[in-house]
């Protein structure tokens, strides 16, 4: 499995924080902006390991970025963990019903992300 993560959030502060904390345990890191951006760096054929989504983001939102690549065969495989502010059920739940693997609130602390991160992309 690639050690390649792609980091799919509108806040380029959170997209600095992740890339720095995964950079620094070893992972290459791919960023996107939102879910359009990402499912166009996914459909490119760059070899992902794993998905860090926002759920809250313009253009495409997390959820639906989830439900379009993972209708598409040769990407379903790829493990995503949503990375939010949000806490209700009902976005939890529709995120596990899209394939979700992992949920995180923001803010996080980096041993909870890295164990995350190493159990999906192992």
């Amino acid at each position: 499995m690639p050690k390649k993560i792609l980091i799919v959030d509108d806040s380029s502060v959170i997209r600095m924080v992740l890339k720095t904390t995964l950079n620094e345990d070893g992972y290459d890191v791919i960023e996107a902006i939102n879910g359009l951006d990402a499912l166009a760096i996914l459909k490119s054929g760059e070899k992902i390991g794993l998905v860090i989504s926002d759920v809250n983001m313009p253009e495409m939102d997390g959820i639906t970025f989830v439900q379009t690549y993972k209708a598409i065969p040769e990407l379903q495989y790829i493990p995503v963990l949503m990375l939010t502010t949000e806490t209700g059920q009902e976005k939890k739940e529709a995120a596990k019903a899209a394939g979700v693997r992992a949920w995180l609130v923001k803010p996080f602390n980096r041993e909870s992300l890295m164990a995350a991160v190493s159990k999906l992309i192992a």
